[in-house]
């Protein structure tokens, strides 16, 4: 029995980490579980052990208790001490701001598994066109391909980069998995997903999103 005690007062707010571990593929865990029902939460969720029952889907309270703190250990939540509401504006307008801040040089193109952009920032629009296209074929091809490179080489990774000759990433894409819907970020140069737009990013595709499943 865990002799841990929750904090009084506190919200519980998803990390940039945590954000990205949510997404960033389609299998489930219980800690993904968790993290997924509180991003689709249109505000913050109030730190408590009901509250932690409803995330979970369980009634153990050890196991809520234990999974919380596997979850803070690896830097996934956070508590806050006022509460956070998911920006109240309408998505596309935000996208291209939210964009700009998560590529070291601005250029970010958010596409859907059909090779349609829903926002870019930094990209004329044909050429916006073309890498949303690119990060479909990309995506088709690690379908087909992920036996190979999850089981025989052990790639656990869903995404893909365009390197120059030093290994660095020029131009790399990243699937989001939201829902039923993949979404893919396709960002020039190094990703800044350790930024709070990061995560109100993952919050509005969540909330808009999440219950398409």
């Amino acid at each position: 029995m865990s002799n841990a005690i929750l904090a009084d007062d506190l919200y519980i707010y998803l990390t940039p980490a945590g954000c990205y571990y949510a997404v960033s593929s389609q299998t489930e865990d219980p800690a993904r579980k968790f993290l997924r029902a509180v991003l689709e939460q249109t505000e913050t969720p109030k730190l408590s052990l009901e509250m932690l029952q409803h995330l979970m889907l369980t009634e153990e309270a050890d196991k809520c208790i234990s999974l919380l703190q596997k979850c803070q250990q690896l830097g996934w939540v956070q508590g806050i001490k006022n509460p956070k509401v998911v920006p109240e504006v309408a998505l596309e307008d935000i996208l291209p701001e939210l964009l700009s801040n998560i590529s070291e040089d601005g250029k970010v193109v958010l596409a859907d598994d059909q090779g349609f952009y829903l926002a870019c920032n930094g990209y004329p629009h044909e050429v916006a066109e073309e890498v949303s296209a690119l990060s479909a074929e990309i995506s088709v091809i690690h379908m087909r391909r992920s036996g190979l490179l999850m089981k025989n080489l052990g790639l656990n990774s869903h995404a893909w980069a365009i390197v120059n000759a030093a290994g660095n990433s020029q131009l790399g894409f990243w699937p989001l998995f939201i829902g039923n819907t993949r979404f893919i970020i396709a960002i020039s140069g190094i990703p800044h997903f350790n930024q709070s737009e990061f995560i109100s990013l993952i919050w509005m595709l969540s909330v808009r999103y999440a219950k398409n499943k």
